[in-house]
This record gives structure tokens, sequence and C-alpha cells, in this order.
């Protein structure tokens, strides 16, 4: 072991050092316990602060956590546009803890944990205003707690998608007939595949970045999405023929990651929570807002809106929940739930 000398000047010189530390420490620890809790939000829309959910929801969350005090000590950038990837890979990303925050569909998740793919089941919800009610019975708690058990992400607000799902297309679609053979994208989600598949389309899984050129290309024939969504992304411009299936009424979730949740600061969790409670409780209310105005807009922009036979598209598709109750009987009390429950 070697000694190094230390020389008289040196060690006085050390001391004042320490005597420093010791005073101006409470000062740099103080500091440190300030310091700002930074999140990644992610959203797979455009950035666009009226008809894109995932913004909307941003600047909700930025709104309450002001509101809560918190507007210094948490800092959330947000990332649209697959800025942080497609769906698929954020989603498994947010599992692991290397992004804290998405903002999505409840279908996204299903391929982590299926049970989840209950709430994408064709024509479950009647509506909206219906599902809220359906959650706060308690239908929501047994997705909540397998996507955490399974997946180690929190759903931590529950908002609406801006608009029902409805398919849009590149010719006239009134009936399932109308809809046969064609190549409509469909979210990555096999129980959403499968709804389209019952309406008579040829369903076809797509990552949302890559639908507007495959429409350009002529490899999708369609898609299924709300008005919103639609004119946020410009579908309209490849696609002209809106058909109001209103097939699905799926649920848009905040998903925290359960990493990101156990290493924050238990001081700022209870704010945090509140303030995103209260962001999807504002986007639900804009959801609402801006569907009959986003179907306007469509219009104006050469769109035909179609009132189609919704009856006959449901008939198609209602075997599917019963089936789906069948190979998984957990889902059966959600169902049930949501069934009981009136608009």
């Amino acid at each position: 072991m070697k000694t190094v000398p230390v020389s008289r000047r040196l060690f006085l010189k050390s001391s004042k050092a320490s005597v420093a530390w010791l005073v101006f420490s409470p000062a740099i620890i103080g500091r440190a316990q300030a310091a700002t809790t930074k999140l990644k939000l992610s959203s797979s829309l455009p950035n666009d602060a009226k008809y894109a959910n995932g913004r909307v929801y941003y600047d909700n969350l930025v709104k309450n956590l002001k509101a809560n005090g918190l507007g210094e000590t948490v800092e959330v950038t947000f990332f649209p546009d697959n800025q942080l990837g497609q769906e698929i890979d954020v989603i498994n990303s947010v599992k692991l803890g290397v992004i804290d925050l998405m903002v999505s569909g409840s279908s996204i998740s299903a391929n982590l944990v299926p049970l989840v793919g209950t709430f994408d089941l064709g024509y479950l919800f009647a509506s909206f205003p219906q599902q809220t009610k359906a959650f706060d019975a308690g239908a929501a708690r047994p997705i909540e707690e397998a996507l955490l058990k399974g997946a180690n992400i929190r759903i931590i607000s529950w908002a609406y998608n801006f608009g029902a799902r409805s398919v849009l297309t590149k010719r006239p679609v009134k009936t399932p007939e109308d809809l046969a053979g064609l190549k409509i994208r469909t979210l990555p989600n096999p129980v959403i595949t499968e709804c389209l598949r019952l309406m008579g389309a040829a369903a076809t899984p797509l990552a949302f970045g890559e639908i507007y050129t495959a429409l350009q290309a002529g490899v999708l024939d369609g898609l299924e999405h709300d008005p919103p969504t639609i004119l946020a992304s410009k579908f309209y411009e490849t696609s002209k023929h809106y058909a109001l299936t209103q097939h699905n009424f799926s649920p848009l979730a905040t998903y925290f990651s359960d990493a990101t949740f156990t290493r924050m600061d238990p001081k700022l969790r209870e704010g945090f929570l509140d303030a995103a409670s209260k962001a999807g409780a504002d986007t639900r209310a804009h959801g609402l807002a801006v569907e009959k105005e986003a179907l306007a807009l469509l219009a104006d922009k050469g769109v035909t809106v179609v009132e189609c036979d919704r009856e006959a598209f449901r008939n198609r598709v209602l075997p599917q929940t019963d089936n789906f109750v069948k190979a998984r009987p957990e889902a059966k009390p959600v169902v049930d739930t949501i069934r009981a429950t009136q608009a």
C-alpha cells in the first residue's frame, strides 16, 4: 500500500474546503431535493392542439400540474407524431420504464395483456357517457389490475378518443356487402381486427405511422378511426367516403410506467396522479365537443359522410363478445357491468 505524504499547507487548504462544504451543503442538498422530475410523454398523433387527443391531454396535464403547485417540480416533455417510435415499441418501453407516459387507445396494450382487448369488442359500448358510467361502476378495475400485474403499467386516467370509430373508404359503403373485400387498416390488435373482419372487410393490421403512405400507394382501401384523428392526420386527402358504422367507442388511456411510479418522490405522487386524473376528465369533455365539428370540416373538405346500415353491421359482430368471454372467462364481469349500465 502506497502512502502519499500530505504537506501542512495542503492539509490546511483541505480543511478549509471541508468547512466550506459543511457550511454550504444544506443549500446544495436542498437544491438537490428540489430538483425537477422530468417525464417523457409519447403520442402517435400529430401535434394538433384541438383535434389530436395526445396533445389535448398533454395541455390539460400541464394546466392541472400548475394548479396543483407542481409546475416547477414536474416537467413533462411531449413527443407527438411517433417521435419515440411506433406505438407497439412505445408501449413496451413504458413497460420497461424507458418511456414514462403514453397516451393511446386501450387497444395497443391488449398486445401485452389480452384481457384489455375486452374494450375493443365491436358494439360493446353504446356511447362514451355510458362508458364513463360503466367505469365508475367498476368495469375498468379488472383491466387496470391485469395490466399492472402483467405488464408493470398503470392506467392513471381514462379519457375518450375523439368520437366513435367509423370506416373511411375510397368508395361508398352503406352495408356489409359494400365493405366486402376492401382492405381496411385496423389497429395491430386481434380483437379489433376480428371486428372489422366480421363487418365484412379484409381487415389489415398496420402501424399508425404507415397509414397515409399505404393509402396513397393503394395498399389500403381505407381505415377505421374517429373524425378528429382523420382530420388531424389528413387521411381525407386519400379517401372521400366516411360510413358512420360507429362500431367502437374505444377508451383513451394514460399509461404510466410502474418503474417511474416507484422511483417518483412519494411527496409528488399524489399531486401528479390527481393532475393526471383531472386531465383525463378535461380531455373527455373536449373530445365530445370536437367530434361534430370535425365531421362538418371533413364534409367541407369533400368527404361524403354516410349514415349506413349500422344494425346490419352490429348483427354481424354480436357473436364476437360471447366468443371472447368463452375464451377468457375473466372478461365476463367486465362485459356484464358494461351491459348492465345504461347511457
